[in-house]
């Protein structure tokens, strides 16, 4: 018996609840809306008619915004609309790929940590605080330099450094829910620890982990943007919005439109996440009616 079956409501009478919820809030959707519009942006790169995001012009040096390049052209002539849309792939993937790991490795880490307790625990929960101790832009960066500067790599340092935030949080939330009468029945009638926390303890314990994973992604894709800045990110000459904002920064007063589009998108994305996040937690919270 989960915690949904404890009160009475069907599972999926209380996810069309959920959804009804995050409907009516007009700020979630607004969310949904900016992540959606990037998302497809980014799928559809390949075949939309945009020019090629590493074709350089020396005849389009800086120039302005225009019929010809909407959003302008960089300092090698490249087109800023197209590179701005094959980078929304670089962000995305990093940010959702990053906060995947974090969640894979974190919350078994949890579940362990609050089920088991003891010396399980103890040990857990002070590698975890250490961990947390550290600036989270920080350590990615020193993970980041550790492996190397590539997408895949600055993915792997942004979710092990995201990692403790996942392992904190559900541990907190199996200690709430290893109490309740369903899990003492559960363990009454024999079963093993390990169909104890697949079956009861997870299921109860995922709500608050899909409204911080989401949360996450936005943290994530300003670390991405970071490392990418500093060199450690996407390379040259693939398109990335932190690198973008790299190569802008020294012709701000020239052609100030080379940093404007993706600041502008990664506020976007990020106020996007964190906008679908605040509304995931009202409409998953099961206090709220």
């Amino acid at each position: 018996m989960t915690a949904i079956e404890q009160t009475g409501m069907p599972p999926a009478r209380a996810e069309s609840r959920a959804w009804r919820k995050l409907k009516r809030s007009r700020s979630a959707l607004a969310g949904l809306v900016i992540i959606a519009f990037f998302a497809l942006l980014a799928l559809a790169a390949p075949i939309l008619p945009i020019p090629d995001p590493i074709a350089t012009s020396w005849s389009a040096i800086r120039k302005a915004p225009s019929a010809a390049h909407w959003l302008g052209t960089d300092d090698l002539g490249r087109d800023i609309l197209s590179r701005m849309i094959w980078g929304a792939q670089a962000s995305l993937l990093a940010g959702i790929v990053s906060v995947a790991i974090a969640v894979v490795i974190g919350v078994p880490f949890g579940i362990l940590a609050g089920y088991f307790g003891g010396w399980v625990d103890l040990v857990i929960s002070r590698i975890t605080e250490a961990l947390l101790a550290m600036p989270f832009l920080i350590m990615a960066i020193a993970l980041a330099a550790f492996l190397g500067p590539s997408l895949s790599n600055a993915m792997i340092a942004i979710g092990l450094t995201a990692m403790p935030i996942f392992v904190r949080l559900t541990r907190g939330q199996v200690l709430a829910v290893k109490q309740e009468d369903y899990v003492e029945g559960a363990r009454s009638v024999g079963l093993g620890h390990l169909d104890i926390m697949l079956r009861y303890i997870l299921p109860n314990v995922t709500a608050p982990i899909i409204v911080q994973a989401t949360l996450t992604v936005a943290t994530a894709i300003i670390a991405e943007a970071s490392l990418s800045f500093l060199g450690l990110g996407q390379q040259p000459p693939a398109a990335s919005w932190g690198s973008m904002l790299n190569v802008a920064k020294n012709f701000l007063s020239q052609a100030p439109w080379m940093a404007m589009w993706p600041g502008a998108a990664i506020f976007l994305v990020v106020i996007g996440f964190n906008l679908l996040g605040d509304g995931l937690r009202d409409a998953l919270d099961p206090r709220e009616h």
